[in-house]
């Protein structure tokens, strides 16, 4: 690292969220571009820096800032030239010049600690004087919360999030618990939390750090999809990770439990742990879907009657499946509606809908993501929407959600469909479900055969499990689409068999091809021969799916030679490198985790926050000095920055699991014999497969494919809704 200090000149660009600064600096006469996390920066100012020199393609030589310390400005004319920059609110070069005037060499103690005292200054008022001194302590609190921090190894980003969400008493609070560090918004590996706490001295056995711990180990497996853990899994799993005995252990989960800072459940002997949230989405859940089944139903008076008759206005005859999941849905208070592609779910959601209408109910329609709410309103010829958009996201903090609708200001509606259910997790489910009132009706639409959702739990076939909610199963394949070899290679593997032999013409094909030669096969795929023979567009229309991220057919190895091959650099295409990775306009990527605190405007005009696990986009402009990106996302032009930048992957090549909800016009799904062992698995092959709407080409080993297909193992998820659903003593 080289050291560079001097007179902050100009000020170029600042961002007052992350603290990402360009700045131009007086170093001994030399005018210096420095560029990197300098919050609260000020004309003026005399700062020390820590960094290297580079040379920017755009911009030329540069000072890339690693960490930033700030001098008060010394002399009044130091002292002037600050506050005359804007730096506090209600301060001018005028009003500057006068309280510089009136306190000279104490000017800026008195902001800080005497601001009552500005009050008499001529444009001066209480209030701006309050504003300008809680502004002032402010930046200087983050900067000594960065520098402490710096110390701790935390990067100045990290720091100012922090900041951000704990505020003055940050240092205090970490000093206090140092493994706050593991949680929102930095989250931190545990054992550099461990790390830090060893150099304030807490010991091993300390309950703070076994507390923090146990927490850590159900934060991560909920990351896994788990809502819990059982105690005979957890409490052993501490004991190897956190090297404290199972009794020490045991009395210190017992303690937490009696404070609150875990829950607990016990069925069939087994006591499962959870955190607080997952325990209360759970409840609420169980609790409302039980309410819903109990209240008195409003029947329709003929079902079979109304049915008929839309038939015969419709042109249309259903079949007895769907004329049993539509009059299901006209005399129930909630149902599941399941099936594979082609099994007629939409020509039912449609009748429902249109029943209901009849009835002059109010009908809303809902899925988990944006491109399914898409396609639903495709298919259904009416606005469906996220269902955070549908809750309407209000930001209220980092890593913190809550919504417009909820129990005291619910949605106008009688009835909510929901698709694409077995995408949605316990937590957003149980935010759908605090937003409707006691009696509006819910119809859940899903494939059981498919991944459960990214988020903890598994909602939908829990529900199905249950039996408590009545549900009609599809099983019928219609004409029409019996004729897409997509569908019928669906339906085989759920089925257990494998796909029929390649046709010479039809929309699935299987091609052989292993290791490096499989993932040559795939970008030639990609990057000219389906583009050649059927007219896809590289990005918008074909998407990679792969099992894995690792190996030469995984998410990380093809995106790097996609995105050359794709999107290479060029005159005039700005890009980014941001933690090693580089984003360039142009490039697809997707966003790989909920962040309320992304901005997106959308064409109409519309403004909000909020980006969501699995959303896909394009880059559409870099801006490299700023540090900042604009990316489309079907209908939202959302900006990224600082930190937030590290939840975008590149997305050329995604895995199957993050596929959820999309559909894709083509899509190149690999099968190496390399892929994992441990993601051989039907349902996961299955999810892949009906993402493809027009052409799907499976590229590698058959006997990979064939073992997929074997494995009928399910995704095994602790949850204990099943059993909330059926306990009686639940309501």
């Amino acid at each position: 690292m080289e050291h560079l200090s001097g007179s902050v000149e100009h000020i170029t660009f600042a961002n007052t969220d992350t603290g990402f600064a360009v700045v131009e600096l007086d170093a001994e006469g030399e005018l210096v571009t420095a560029v990197g996390t300098m919050p609260g920066v000020a004309e003026g100012e005399e700062v020390d820096l820590e960094g290297e020199f580079v040379t920017h393609p755009s911009f030329g030589p540069q000072f890339r800032v690693n960490s930033f310390t700030c001098r008060l400005p010394q002399d009044t004319a130091a002292v002037l030239r600050y506050l005359a920059s804007g730096v506090l609110p209600g301060i001018g070069p005028v009003t500057a010049r006068r309280i510089v005037d009136e306190f000279g060499a104490d000017t800026l103690f008195v902001i800080e600690n005497q601001p009552e005292l500005l009050a008499k200054v001529k444009g001066m008022t209480a209030s701006k004087a309050r504003a300008a001194s809680e502004e002032f302590r402010r930046v200087f609190g983050v900067r000594e919360a960065i520098t402490a921090l710096a110390r701790l190894g935390l990067p100045a980003a990290s720091a100012i999030a922090l900041y951000r969400a704990l505020g003055p008493a940050t240092l205090d609070l970490i000093h206090e618990n140092p493994y706050l560090l593991c949680g929102a918004p930095v989250y931190l590996p545990f054992d550099r939390a461990d790390d830090i706490a060893a150099e304030m001295n807490f010991e091993r056995e300390a309950r703070i750090r076994i507390q923090a711990g146990l927490a850590f180990i159900l934060r991560h497996n909920n990351g896994n999809g788990h809502t819990c853990l059982p105690a005979f899994k957890l409490l052993p799993t501490a004991a190897r990770f956190l090297g404290v005995d199972e009794p020490t252990l045991r009395e210190t989960l017992d303690a937490g439990l009696a404070e609150g800072e875990f829950d607990a459940l016990e069925y069939d002997g087994a006591e499962y742990i959870y955190l607080p949230e997952f325990l209360r989405a759970e409840m609420l859940v169980a609790g409302h879907l039980k309410a819903l089944m109990s209240l008195p139903l409003q029947k329709m008076k003929d079902p079979d009657k109304a049915i008929g008759l839309l038939e015969l206005t419709g042109g249309i005859r259903y079949a007895p499946l769907q004329r049993q999941a539509i009059a299901t849905a006209l005399t129930s208070n909630c149902m599941v509606l399941t099936g594979g592609p082609g099994t007629g779910k939409t020509t039912a959601i449609n009748a429902i809908i249109a029943l209901f209408e009849q009835q002059a109910d109010r009908v809303f329609l809902a899925a988990p993501t944006g491109r399914a709410a898409k396609r639903m309103s495709e298919l259904c010829r009416r606005e469906a929407k996220t269902i955070h958009r549908l809750l309407e996201v209000d930001y209220s903090g980092p890593d913190q959600i809550r919504f417009t609708h909820n129990e005291k200001n619910p949605l106008k509606c009688d009835v909510v469909i929901v698709d694409e259910m077995s995408m949605v997790d316990v937590q957003l489910f149980e935010s759908l479900l605090r937003a409707l009132r006691p009696q509006c009706k819910i119809v859940l639409v899903g494939d059981g055969d498919q991944l459960p959702s990214v988020g903890p739990g598994n909602v939908l076939r829990d529900v199905v499990d249950s039996g408590v909610v009545p549900v009609v199963r599809l099983t019928e394949i219609f004409r029409q689409a019996a004729e897409s070899q997509i569908v019928r290679t669906a339906h085989r593997i759920v089925s257990g068999e494998d796909p029929e032999p390649n046709a010479r013409e039809g929309d699935c094909f299987f091609l052989q091809a292993d290791g490096e030669a499989c993932q040559e096969l795939v970008c030639e795929l990609v990057s000219a021969r389906l583009p050649r023979t059927y007219g896809f567009d590289p990005v918008e229309d074909i998407q990679v799916l792969c099992p894995s991220k690792l190996g030469p057919t995984g998410t990380a190895a093809l995106n790097a030679r996609l995105q050359q091959l794709l999107n290479p650099p060029g005159p005039g295409k700005r890009q980014l490198t941001y933690f090693g990775v580089t984003y360039r306009e142009g490039d697809k990527v997707m966003q790989v985790r909920n962040n309320y605190d992304i901005l997106y405007e959308r064409e109409d005009g519309e403004g909000g926050v909020g980006a969501f696990n699995g959303d896909l986009g394009v880059i559409e402009a870099v801006d490299p000095r700023a540090g900042s990106l604009r990316v489309r996302a079907d209908d939202r032009l959302l900006t990224y920055s600082g930190e937030n930048i590290r939840e975008l992957e590149i997305a050329y090549a995604v895995t199957i699991h993050k596929s959820q909800g999309s559909e894709f016009g083509a899509v190149v799904l690999p099968v190496a014999a390399d892929t994992p062992k441990r993601l051989c698995y039907r349902n996961l092959i299955y999810t892949g497969v009906t993402r493809a709407k027009q052409l799907l080409v499976l590229a590698g080993s058959r006997g990979t494919l064939h073992a997929m297909i074997e494995n009928d193992r399910k995704m095994l998820r602790y949850s204990c809704l099943t059993r909330l659903l059926q306990d009686e003593s639940v309501c």
